[in-house]
């Protein structure tokens, strides 16, 4: 390990373990996949009062590169939600703070809403839980959830709803 990942790996250990003794982070519970601090398996256990995914039990992989904090992790849910407006078919997550820090080539992003060093876990964590209890619809990963996501904010449809339930049965191993 060079000396840059071996700082790297410390961080790591140290926002590690101050997750898993915070109190103030319900519903979400880490730990690392095959003793490698670069990997973090994450349980999201979404609260009740979510409209659409609470209840939901959902497990995701954190992966960070060698380089971070200076360039941001990637998010995989491993748990299948293959319906939700900020996360693709194939599960990785689509957030601006997730994104590589400087200005967006398509002008979509500012720069103050990509990637910066003050970003952690932590508030990695709590945006993903945020974007469960309110999707971004305004740059989709899934066009089809946002555009139901769309129409029931709009006009009182239920589909994207009873398609989220239905992923949450699933997240509980009901289905």
């Amino acid at each position: 390990m060079t000396q840059s990942s071996t700082g790297t790996a410390g961080l790591l250990q140290r926002q590690l373990k101050a997750m898993q003794s915070a109190k103030d982070l319900p519903g979400i519970s880490c730990g690392l996949v095959n003793d490698n601090v670069f990997e973090w398996e994450v349980m999201l256990m979404i609260s009740d009062d979510c409209k659409y995914y609470g209840g939901g039990n959902f497990r995701c992989h954190l992966s960070f590169p060698q380089d971070y904090p200076h360039a941001p992790p990637s998010l995989v849910f491993k748990t299948p939600i293959p319906f939700h407006p900020n996360i693709y078919i194939d599960g990785r997550l689509c957030i601006s703070i997730l994104h590589p820090p400087g200005d967006d080539q398509y002008g979509y992003e500012s720069a103050s809403e990509r990637w910066s060093p003050v970003q952690t876990p932590e508030t990695i964590l709590l945006s993903v839980i945020s974007l469960l209890h309110s999707p971004n619809d305004e740059s989709p990963a899934n066009v089809e959830a946002a555009r139901l996501w769309r129409e029931e904010k709009k006009n009182s449809d239920k589909e994207f709803r009873k398609r989220c339930r239905k992923i949450v049965r699933e997240s509980l191993g009901e289905d």
